[in-house]
């Protein structure tokens, strides 16, 4: 069995893997991951590999526990990947948008894909069929336009968010979630279209935070998954088992 750690500066997302089956899920705050591990290891006894990804926010004494009881792979930028880097500053690549990527290259090998994660920022990742890595964008996500309009601005409000029923904002607050929303789903349908363009053959999975919210309103055809980082994870570290 393997575990999965992708380590946020707040929340830290655990993943139980059986080769390629998610069994179970927990996200914690970063601060309680060590006490996390050690209930997930005490449920699943089977389990003996583990990878961390942003290990740089994990502390010291859970990192050397994860060394002592189990193979543990941190993923970096120098790890063995299952495609090849074309972008031109790989040191500077996340390591959320490489795990991204393997995912993809786990699910639809050999194809066109666009990964979007709509996170605090919406990355878009192109891999091609040949298993090349190109790069892609980052942009402003949804809950930073929402502050950026509250920071930068004297009298507007800072809103939670919401999809707006209309695109005719009849109030403040209302045009704000016009404003926001729409643009992101303009943005990333947008995005979606100019890639097709040039290539046809598209696939297009949208992941993260606002995935959820996002998928209902778009109008291209896509594959939504809240997982696809931890399936990423788990493929690499299935990867390099070999």
């Amino acid at each position: 069995m393997n575990l999965i750690i992708d380590v946020g500066n707040t929340y830290t997302k655990l993943a139980v893997f059986r080769n390629n089956k998610l069994i179970a899920k927990e996200c914690v705050e970063t601060k309680n991951c060590s006490i996390e591990v050690k209930k997930l290891q005490k449920k699943f006894e089977k389990i003996n590999q583990v990878i961390v990804s942003s290990v740089g926010k994990l502390d010291s004494k859970t990192l050397i526990y994860l060394k002592a009881k189990f193979q543990l792979q941190i993923l970096s930028h120098t790890t063995n990947l299952p495609f090849k880097n074309l972008y031109s500053t790989p040191t500077t690549l996340g390591i959320d948008r490489i795990a991204l990527v393997c995912a993809s290259v786990g699910e639809f090998l050999d194809n066109n894909v666009l990964i979007i994660d709509a996170g605090t920022c919406i990355t878009y990742d192109f891999i091609n069929s040949k298993n090349e890595y190109l790069g892609g964008a980052i942009s402003p996500g949804v809950r930073m336009r929402y502050k950026a309009l509250h920071n930068q601005t004297a009298n507007l409000p800072l809103l939670t968010t919401e999809v707006p029923k209309q695109i005719i904002g009849d109030s403040t607050a209302n045009s704000m979630h016009s404003g926001v929303v729409n643009g992101v789903l303009n943005e990333i349908d947008g995005t979606i279209s100019q890639y097709k363009e040039k290539y046809q053959d598209l696939t297009v999975i949208l992941t993260g935070g606002d995935a959820k919210m996002l998928s209902k309103q778009l109008k291209s055809s896509i594959f939504a998954n809240s997982n696809f980082l931890l399936e990423g994870l788990n493929f690499i570290l299935q990867f390099n088992q070999h």
